[in-house]
């Protein structure tokens, strides 16, 4: 018989009997979602299809799922997957627990509080001071595609986020279609590079880096630039900027913010023919209709507008094919071109 500890910030404590060991664990909501995804579908890449993410995350999920239970949950082979007999007998609970936090996530979306704002690199100053909405930035910053599925969670109300297709669960508003730079040697470059000059860094890591390697693949196979795969989180950081010297190509950067200073020997260069633009988002589930939520909606817009934000690059710019706001940036103004820098 198992007992189970239900929170509504994402995890649930498992007490349970598992081949004769006794076993504690916490695993999130998530995990358990994506479980009961595949044990309906018994098929990854349906399952994957139908939960709106990666193949590889999602795997890469279960088996984190399956070393925090510490057994294995299904059987997989290269034609079937099928339910272990500990999948089989979590699966019935995995439900049950799924469908409390549903019900306690609808009661508390009617009570009074604050509103849950989580982001991932890019937050307004000024947002926090002049929405109307009373705000809590939560301190958890993680990749986009981790606080999407919060919001849709419920252990978030909103995020600041890059979304990646439409998503009939989501009101996605546009904030700030951010044109990304490359880094590239110092010597010898001008002030632009074009897009069959970029490399771009892919991270097997899907956990950290799965919204980031959907839009980077994306653009390498669109325009020419070439992907170099790494394993050691250098995407940001320090490890970026050795990277970059040690390629001595244009790489293009993230929209993670870098804390480590440009050091010697590179420099940033826009990015053209075309421009890649990643558009941060106000993602909030689409059936919350709270007052605070649609203040902060509206306020977030208003900002991000006056100043200024809400213009496109010259063409031709680019984002990815699915992008659920790829027509409403077409609609933008230009903005102005900057001065060409000196080479």
């Amino acid at each position: 018989m198992h007992r189970r500890r239900v929170s509504t910030t994402g995890c649930v404590s498992v007490i349970g009997i598992s081949y004769h060991r006794p076993y504690i664990c916490a695993v999130e909501l998530r995990q358990l979602r994506y479980f009961v995804a595949v044990a309906e579908e018994l098929h990854f890449g349906r399952a994957a299809e139908r939960l709106r993410i990666a193949g590889p995350s999602l795997s890469q999920q279960i088996k984190a799922l399956e070393r925090s239970v510490g057994v294995d949950l299904f059987v997989r082979d290269r034609r079937h997957v099928r339910l272990t007999s500990a999948g089989r007998t979590l699966l019935p609970d995995a439900r049950e627990i799924l469908a409390l936090a549903g019900a306690a996530k609808r009661r508390l979306a009617t009570a009074s509080g604050p509103v849950r704002l989580g982001y991932v690199s890019w937050l307004p100053d000024e947002l926090a001071a002049t929405v109307r909405t009373d705000l809590r930035i939560d301190e958890w910053v993680m990749p986009s595609h981790i606080q999407i599925e919060r919001v849709l969670e419920g252990t978030l109300d909103a995020a600041i986020a890059w979304a990646p297709t439409p998503d009939d669960r989501l009101d996605i508003r546009l904030l700030w279609p951010e044109p990304l730079h490359a880094v590239t040697p110092a010597r010898g470059t001008a002030g632009t590079v074009r897009a069959t000059e970029v490399r771009v860094l892919v991270d097997a890591d899907l956990t950290s880096w799965d919204a980031w390697n959907r839009f980077a693949e994306a653009f390498a196979r669109e325009n020419g630039a070439t992907v170099v795969h790494v394993d050691d989180g250098g995407i940001a950081g320090p490890g970026f900027h050795e990277r970059c010297l040690r390629l001595r190509a244009p790489v293009l950067e993230s929209p993670k913010r870098h804390q480590a200073r440009l050091p010697a020997g590179l420099r940033t260069a826009a990015v053209r023919d075309p421009t890649p633009v990643w558009c941060w988002s106000l993602v909030t589930r689409a059936d919350d209709d709270r007052p605070a939520v649609a203040d902060l909606r509206a306020d977030a817009a208003s900002l991000t507008r006056v100043a200024g934000l809400h213009v496109r690059p010259a063409e031709p710019w680019w984002t990815p094919p699915e992008d659920p706001l790829r027509e409403e940036l077409r609609s933008l103004p230009p903005a102005a071109e900057p001065a060409t820098a000196a080479a």
